[in-house]
């Protein structure tokens, strides 16, 4: 039965038995059907894109898109926050150098005034002890002067005495007197 050609099938793309001659995609008496069908599948893969693929992913890159806004904010709001710590930062850093050097200063002064006022005190001491070695030197002076008188007397009254002369106490004081004076 089966090797019995079907009546009425025959075509141009169908032999006798009912089998496909050549490709069947080729075959110009299906090609209005095979267009239908592409049509049909296209319309449907159309609709099915855009109801439900399309969709999601615009959603995909719309929440994508919102994603990079969001941390590119928050990049440019993190760059603000180091931005403002690092000029706290360097203000903080400049008050620490301007108070060190206040405190500098002021340590500076104050050992200027300890030091001015040691020097004072060791001035003073030194000027009356200067004072007081001069007073002595004079005293000093002074008293040998007034040796160097008395032995000049002694002196030229045993020179007088050894030559035979006899001179008074008088004429030997004037005459140590006179020669003393310069």
């Amino acid at each position: 039965m089966a090797s019995e050609p079907a009546q009425g099938t025959a075509s141009a793309c169908v032999d006798s038995y009912g089998s496909a001659i050549g490709m069947p995609q080729l075959c110009a008496e299906w090609i209005p059907n095979q267009v239908f069908w592409l049509v049909v599948t296209l319309v449907a893969i159309y609709f099915i894109l855009t109801r439900m693929a399309l969709p999601r992913i615009s959603g995909i890159l719309a929440e994508r898109a919102g994603n990079i806004t969001n941390d590119l904010a928050a990049a440019e709001m993190l760059r603000d926050k180091a931005l403002a710590a690092e000029a706290a930062y360097d203000k903080a850093l400049a008050d620490a150098r301007a108070e060190a050097a206040r405190i500098i200063a002021a340590t500076r002064d104050e050992l200027q005034t300890k030091l001015d006022a040691e020097l004072a005190r060791a001035d003073a001491q030194i000027a009356e002890r200067t004072a007081e070695s001069e007073r002595r030197l004079a005293e000093i002076r002074d008293s040998a002067l007034a040796s160097v008188t008395e032995v000049a007397r002694e002196a030229a009254s045993d020179i007088a005495s050894l030559f035979g002369a006899s001179v008074d106490r008088a004429t030997v004081e004037a005459a140590v007197a006179e020669r003393m004076k310069g």
